[in-house]
């Protein structure tokens, strides 16, 4: 029987599941929506949705409380921020776990989750923005791939 066996150990020790947690927490906040294994994906959700409503009441503690689960000062500014005035009329559930198929590797089933009335532009962020080249850039490019090498 699994009585009083509250969570998934996903085969790791509690330190690597900590840190593993926190890093997809602060994922999960930075791009609104991450694909993972599903184990994880199911894991993960009651987390951020406690962190989201730790959120929402504006309180030093509680602030202190977010920087000592996440580590990180823009994850808890975007929370206080962003979430709290988003889902200020929500109860609970911030978040949704949809499954995607299985790896190709392992065959594990992936998930996407995500959090809902999520923003489209978060998944964004860090791409780099394409620079235009200009046409004497391409000709120089031309003319450096065209020369031929001298014996």
């Amino acid at each position: 029987m699994r009585h009083k066996i509250g969570y998934r150990k996903l085969n790791k020790t509690s330190e690597h599941r900590k840190a593993l947690f926190q890093n997809m927490l602060n994922s999960l906040i930075k791009y609104e929506q991450i694909i993972t294994t599903l184990p994880k994906a199911k894991e993960l959700k009651p987390q951020i949705d406690k962190i989201i409503t730790l959120g929402k009441k504006i309180d030093l503690s509680k602030k202190k409380n977010l920087f000592s689960k996440l580590q990180n000062k823009s994850s808890v500014k975007k929370i206080y921020e962003t979430f709290s005035k988003r889902y200020a009329n929500r109860n609970g559930g911030y978040s949704r776990v949809l499954k995607a198929g299985f790896r190709t590797g392992d065959d594990a089933p992936m998930a996407v989750i995500e959090l809902v009335d999520r923003d489209p532009n978060a998944k964004k962020i860090d791409k780099p923005k394409k620079v235009e080249t200009t046409k004497k850039d391409k000709i120089k490019e031309k003319e450096i791939v065209s020369k031929p090498k001298g014996k």
